[in-house]
């Protein structure tokens, strides 16, 4: 089969249902059930927490006793189950139980499909990963803008039945053919010889760790006020779509050209950039709340976002044991993806109930930081290139 057509048809079809969660799970709660702005931000963040259990502890244990495609059907049964439980939800508790349970399920999948993806290409049967995952990032577009035109007509409770329609076909995909390789189990010696901990003993782990953490930590706002923030403004609904969007076209187009045009980028270089890139984005929004400069700062994602999971997947790629990508995923996914989202999701709901553009400036306090370390491993790369190049003298030969 072609494993490259069908790591971008799972991307695709994950990517769809994300593009509608993402952006608008918490305006569904607060439109749909009544919720106010800080308890959906308050659900959406104890949501983050069990989302980062889930990734960090439940996900690398099942992908010690599982092959991946037993782990992808699971996943997207159990979030089916639980969208199905969002329907008669009405009550700030009932919210919060079946979110929690949402989150159990549902963000699992995506280390799942980056860890199947990382195991094609150790495997040499996914050329490119950028090439597949934009797939995604199309997926996540083309939802979002046809949700929008939904939205308009219907309201905000079609985001639920949208959801769901998605997660089926999902669900429906994952039963298909998959490449051989994900249909195998991990061996027992691999499983015991491979604890997490030892993944902070390889060159460099924990530093680009705290880096990615700090850098996608800086999205939490945007991505659970972008929404409400862009009607702040007095963006016009039938846009709102489109500007958010913005964001996943610029990823799409850094996808589609980076392993060409940044192949030959260090690890550190890209985040670097990427933490440049997401300083300037969080500012623009902060000192001029306009639609025109949010749609502007949105081609930032392609640096904030894309740049930052791209030189992770890289470094991974390059640095991490096959028997460990599982592991890998889970604490990239728990600690920079949902807990440190969760921690700053509780801070922007605060600072966005004083004044909405606090809500974004506020950011910049982990992307300054993580702007000088990833300079700093940067400059470790530089001086280990710099050693390897040049060649050992022993003068005790000169004459």
């Amino acid at each position: 089969m072609n494993t490259q057509r069908w790591m971008s048809r799972q991307f695709f079809s994950f990517f769809v249902t994300w593009g509608i969660f993402l952006p608008y799970w918490t305006g569904w709660m607060i439109h749909a059930k009544g919720m106010t702005i800080s308890q959906a931000g308050l659900i959406m963040s104890l949501g983050l927490v069990a989302r980062g259990l889930s990734t960090l502890i439940v996900f690398p244990f099942l992908s010690g006793k599982f092959s991946s495609k037993a782990i992808l059907n699971g996943t997207a049964i159990g979030t089916l189950i639980a969208l199905l439980c969002c329907i008669p939800a009405s009550s700030f508790t009932s919210l919060l139980v079946v979110t929690l349970l949402l989150h159990v399920f549902y963000p699992t999948l995506m280390p799942a499909l980056d860890s199947a993806a990382g195991v094609l290409m150790q495997s040499n049967q996914l050329k490119n990963y950028g090439k597949s995952r934009l797939w995604g990032s199309i997926g996540f577009v083309m939802a979002g803008m046809t949700l929008t035109v939904f939205t308009e007509s219907l309201g905000d409770e079609v985001i639920l039945w949208a959801l769901v329609l998605g997660i089926l076909a999902f669900v429906v995909l994952g039963f298909m053919h998959v490449p051989i390789v994900l249909l195998e189990k991990p061996q027992a010696d691999e499983t015991k010889k491979s604890g997490m901990l030892k993944l902070f003993r390889i060159k460099h782990f924990g530093l680009v760790l705290v880096i990615v953490i700090l850098l996608q930590a800086a999205h939490a706002s945007y991505y659970n006020y972008g929404y409400i923030f862009l009607q702040e403004i007095n963006a016009p609904k039938y846009l709102i779509g489109l500007i958010i969007n913005i964001a996943v076209i610029a990823e799409i187009i850094f996808f589609s050209i980076a392993d060409k045009s940044f192949n030959k980028f260090s690890v550190g270089s890209l985040l670097t950039l990427a933490a440049m890139g997401s300083s300037v984005r969080w500012i623009l929004v902060f000192a001029f709340p306009n639609v025109i400069v949010f749609g502007v700062s949105q081609t930032l994602h392609a640096c904030s976002f894309a740049m930052a999971h791209y030189a992770f997947m890289k470094y991974l790629i390059k640095n991490i044991p096959y028997e460990q990508i599982p592991k890998a995923q889970g604490i990239y996914s728990a600690l920079a993806l949902s807990w440190s989202t969760a921690v700053f999701t509780i801070l922007g709901g605060y600072l966005f109930e004083i004044e909405p553009r606090y809500a974004f400036i506020g950011m910049i306090i982990s992307t300054i930081p993580a702007m000088l370390i990833a300079f700093v491993y940067r400059n470790l790369e530089l001086k280990k290139e710099a050693d390897v190049a040049i060649p050992f003298v022993d003068i005790r030969n000169e004459s």
